[in-house]
């Protein structure tokens, strides 16, 4: 797990009820059982100030970082599809963006991995879409300066177009394994997460959660949450979603004491300066 996906989950999964912020000393220690090193942290940080997701903050423990404003946006954003809390009906509409050409070709391939994030499938080289309207493609487009159009769309077979623009059987073996690899995971984490000892459940539950969370983020590329209209009836995306949403939620009391804990050693070491 790389340092810069981790404390985006962090932030995401546990920071954002606790003020958007942390020490870094915190940051350090709740990564340590993901078997991420404090190094790895700090230049995962610095990167990230960089990219303008963290900025610099004073905290009474000393020195922190909290989300900016454009980072509480992507993290909302993202939960609603981590955790499949937005609505599931569909209107029949899709979201049809039509992109001008962008010559800068690292501005280019930031406009093609930050609209599939943001669920949108690519049907030709300009042209995108989703089932869904997302509220940063107008940001990531004008931060690219990127000129775009923008259209609602109809279909008489929605299950046909899903089908061209999102690699439906793909998705849905992936969807099979995450569960098979998912459930080892859960029933016996030494397997999975090799080596490393925890120091308690508490830490152990937040490491298994971090690492389920972790690696079911990674459908936010390769599906926008498609509704049940548009998918297979047996459709194996549907068994790995139950199955996440019950164990993130059973895991989540002991992992958040994990984080509190954290929290709580560098508030003490704070007041005792």
């Amino acid at each position: 797990m790389h340092a810069r996906s981790a404390l985006f989950d962090l932030y995401g999964d546990h920071l954002r009820a606790r003020g958007d912020q942390a020490p870094v000393a915190v940051l350090v220690r709740a990564l340590a059982p993901l078997d991420i090193t404090a190094p790895a942290v700090r230049t995962a940080i610095s990167r990230m100030v960089r990219q303008g997701w963290l900025q610099p903050t004073r905290l009474a423990s000393g020195r922190g970082y909290r989300l900016t404003p454009r980072a509480g946006q992507r993290l909302t954003d993202a939960a609603t599809r981590i955790y499949r809390t937005r609505a599931t009906t569909w209107g029949g509409a899709w979201d049809l963006l039509v992109v001008d050409p962008v010559s800068n070709r690292p501005a280019r391939e930031r406009v093609r991995s930050g609209l599939g994030f943001l669920g949108y499938a690519q049907l030709s080289d300009s042209t995108w879409i989703s089932p869904f309207v997302s509220p940063e493609v107008e940001t990531l487009l004008a931060t690219e300066l990127a000129d775009f159009s923008r259209f609602k769309a109809g279909d008489d077979d929605p299950r046909v177009r899903a089908g061209q623009a999102w690699d439906l059987h793909a998705l849905g073996l992936a969807y099979a394994a995450w569960h098979e690899d998912a459930t080892k995971l859960v029933h016996d984490p030494a397997s999975v997460l090799g080596g490393v000892e925890f120091t308690s459940r508490y830490e152990q539950a937040f490491a298994v959660r971090s690492h389920l969370v972790h690696e079911w983020r990674k459908f936010l590329f390769t599906d926008p949450g498609l509704p049940a209209e548009l998918l297979p009836d047996d459709w194996p995306g549907h068994a790995a979603g139950r199955f996440f949403a019950q164990e993130a939620s059973r895991l989540l009391p002991a992992a958040s004491l994990f984080v509190d804990q954290c929290l709580q050693i560098s508030h003490e070491k704070g007041e005792s300066r």
